[in-house]
């Protein structure tokens, strides 16, 4: 009888383990994870847990990996590698195909084909298929299949085995899928081809394998790759759409370590293939990444389109609408609203912008009623979960993030795709899109590709806030470009101008330091000097004060947000120290760790890219898809048999396959960009020490902006004044402003 394994290697070492596949527990088909019980040679039980893709029962395998431990079952063997040792005697061989392993085979017929080859089974099957049709039972046509499926698990193996020296399973997994049985031959003629193809493989994993495959450093095929990598990753990781010429010579050479000439000569051997393009603005000549160069040009087009064959409602209309609006909800539109309300009724294209508490909503809401006394269908969209939620509920309508809108699909590609293009236009008359300063140019060019001409598209957001994490600086280039009506609403109205919050707003957003003096409003200041201080009155702010003095449930939802990812008062450090303080670890609450993250019950967490696939269901029943970036929910389960988390967004439950746990993050505290989109009732934010370049007025705009009903800033009123006199914003390369004619 087998025996476990307990006391092979030390908990930290790694090591190897040879055995045959006993039993496997489970296995997802989509991401190759899988929890397999192996007997090792020496005829002793191991659980494996990892990334393990196309692993039959009585396979043999090498795995290798290190031990880790899961608090319910124990010792497991967490597989990092794994290649596939393929059967030598007739008695591992017959089990092998009789497992199921080959599609096409069963016991019986795994049987007549070892009895008949015996040990040169394998060798039959993958060069002279057409052998097997002399037995009986195998017609030609099912011997072909047997052939070109045994063919496919050997190309597995043989591009796991290839490629174990420089990529884990998962990443080789990905390969595969791509080219299959070709993956091998593909990277041996050009390795570069992976960054460009492979989701998860950059440029410099790339070149370490072309390295050890022997090519030039000076290669065209590298400079090249490498200047392409740098134009799709680097450059939009920036937020830059394109780059000066002179600067992205400069910087390729730096980054690939060859001469400038041979930049220069890569960059002419891209044109030459359409991947790059060159445009002159204002005698500089940019260079473009083909696609960021035609969705720009797209989007310029679209928009103008849009803006000249929408019909124009009369200036007798507009009034009359207004009119009566204003006595149905018994509000006297400000002179600027009025306008903008006229403009939107006006033009096919229409910018909304203006700071908290100066009535963009009120705008909106009142749109939204005339173009349904017009019989217009209205969409309204944002681009966040969030978002759209905080647009449903002031406007009593149905929002959507526009990936929804749009009709984002992952059955086909792991991408994603858009059902709703030019070919599927959206039906609606007027699409309104909220929180637009979060839109990067990608998005925009897949919004405005599902728009039919003669729509409306109204785009309302806040110009002072961070722009888009994605490459593009849309709202602000189209309000720079002043091709289209853009009203800045600035006016404080009443009720609004009672909030510090508020108030203190507009003062930063000007230039000037918010009052940090008040004590019985809604906006707070706690002085503290070192780092590790302003860290632990957080703590105990969440923990203990705002808790005694406003009750659990009016801070449960609080939301600490920090500049920056680093340092004793980043996100980072923050969310390890408010675990250990709110939800400490405790007798019978389950917890899981994830490479170096433990997740518990009752953990508050963040959900970090948009997953359509992820089905939800609610306490009455009803179900839908799609977990979004920047939703947060709470850690209700840890189901270790099943391997799921059970997370529970607002009313929504989730269940995560461990397998998928990299798109979450703890959410105890968020970084300013995590934040937008988003409101809290209370929100904290530490003013500490952070990168300059994260102590930006526009920073703490968003940050205080955040905020519902309470900010607490706790740290150095020098640090808020340097944000507060640091305007300088994140210079970002675009084109857009400059392809309207004004």
């Amino acid at each position: 009888m087998a025996k476990r394994v307990f006391e092979e290697v030390p908990e930290d070492g790694v090591a190897m383990f040879e055995g045959s596949v006993e039993e496997i527990i489970f296995a997802n088909e989509d991401n190759g994870y899988a929890i397999l019980v192996l007997v090792t040679d020496k005829n002793e039980l191991i659980t494996a847990v990892g990334i393990m893709p196309y692993v039959g029962e009585g396979e043999h395998l090498k795995v290798y990996g290190k031990w880790v431990h899961n608090p319910k079952y124990g010792r497991q063997f967490s597989v990092s590698n794994y290649e596939k040792v393929m059967p030598a005697d007739e008695v591992s061989i017959l089990r092998y195909l009789a497992s199921g392993a080959i599609k096409g085979i069963g016991p019986k017929t795994a049987q007549k084909i070892v009895d008949v080859y015996g040990r040169d089974t394998f060798d039959v099957i993958e060069n002279h298929p057409e052998w097997l049709a002399e037995i009986s039972g195998i017609t030609p046509k099912k011997a072909r299949q047997i052939g070109e499926e045994f063919q496919k698990s050997a190309g597995m193996r043989s591009t796991m085995m290839f490629f174990r020296e420089y990529f884990g399973a998962a990443l080789t997994m990905k390969i595969f899928k791509r080219w299959g049985a070709r993956s091998v031959g593909i990277a041996k003629d050009n390795p570069y081809i992976l960054c460009e193809q492979i989701d998860g493989i950059g440029f410099d994993k790339a070149d370490s394998m072309a390295k050890k495959l022997g090519f030039s450093d000076e290669g065209l095929d590298r400079v090249c790759a490498g200047i392409v990598y740098m134009m799709k990753y680097k450059i939009t990781h920036n937020g830059h759409v394109c780059l000066p010429e002179s600067i992205l010579i400069k910087d390729a050479a730096r980054l690939l370590y060859v001469e400038e000439s041979i930049v220069v000569a890569a960059l002419a051997e891209l044109s030459k293939e359409n991947k790059i393009r060159a445009v002159k603005y204002d005698g500089v000549k940019y260079i473009y990444e083909r696609d960021s160069y035609d969705e720009e040009k797209f989007i310029a087009r679209k928009l103008d389109l849009l803006d000249k064959v929408c019909a124009s409602v009369s200036a007798q209309d507009m009034a009359a609408f207004i009119r009566r609006e204003e006595a149905k909800s018994g509000i006297s539109y400000a002179p600027l609203q009025k306008k903008a309300i006229a403009s939107a009724l006006e033009s096919g294209v229409m910018i909304l912008t203006g700071g908290p508490g100066t009535g963009k909503t009120t705008v909106v809401r009142a749109l939204i009623e005339i173009f349904d006394s017009m019989g217009f269908d209205v969409a309204l969209a944002a681009p966040t979960g969030r978002a759209a939620n905080r647009m449903s509920e002031a406007t009593s309508r149905e929002a959507k993030t526009i990936h929804r809108l749009l009709e984002m699909d992952f059955s086909e590609s792991v991408y994603g795709k858009f059902n709703r293009d030019e070919n599927n236009l959206l039906d609606e008359e007027v699409i309104i899109i909220d929180e637009a300063s979060m839109i990067d140019q990608s998005l925009m060019y897949a919004l405005l590709k599902a728009i039919k001409p003669g729509a409306r598209l109204i785009i309302i957001g806040d110009s002072d806030q961070l722009p888009s994490v994605g490459a593009g600086n849309v709202l602000r280039d189209l309000i720079e470009g002043g091709r289209f009506s853009t009203i800045r609403l600035n006016e404080i109205f009443r009720q609004a101008s009672e909030s510090l919050i508020i108030t203190n707003a507009h003062a930063i957003n000007n230039g000037q330091m918010p009052d940090l003096t008040v004590k019985n409003k809604d906006f707070f200041f706690l002085p503290r000097s070192s780092d590790s201080d302003i860290a632990y009155t957080v703590a105990d702010l969440c923990k203990n004060r705002l808790p005694k003095a406003y009750g659990a449930r009016a801070t449960a939802n609080l939301q600490v947000i920090s500049p920056s990812r680093k340092g004793e008062a980043g996100t980072e450090n923050l969310n390890v120290l408010l675990q250990n303080t709110l939800n400490p670890t405790m007798f019978g609450k389950k917890e899981y760790k994830y490479r170096e993250v433990t997740f518990r019950q009752g953990d508050r967490v963040m959900q970090t890219k948009n997953n359509y696939d992820l089905e939800w269901q609610k306490d009455d029943g009803t179900n839908g898809n799609g977990i979004f970036n920047g939703d947060i929910g709470v850690i209700y389960d840890i189901d270790f048999k099943e391997q799921y988390m059970d997370i529970v967004f607002d009313d929504k439950s989730v269940k995560y396959d461990f397998g998928f746990l990299e798109e979450l993050e703890h959410a105890y505290a968020i970084t300013v960009h995590k934040s937008q989109g988003s409101e809290y009732p209370i929100v904290i934010i530490p003013a500490y020490r952070a990168p300059e370049l994260l102590l930006s007025r526009n920073m703490l705009y968003t940050a205080v902006t955040r905020a519902q009903n309470m900010v607490i800033i706790v740290g150095d009123a020098s640090i808020v004044q340097t944000m507060v006199d640091n305007d300088r914003q994140m210079l970002r390369y675009t084109g857009l402003a400059r392809l309207f004619e004004k």
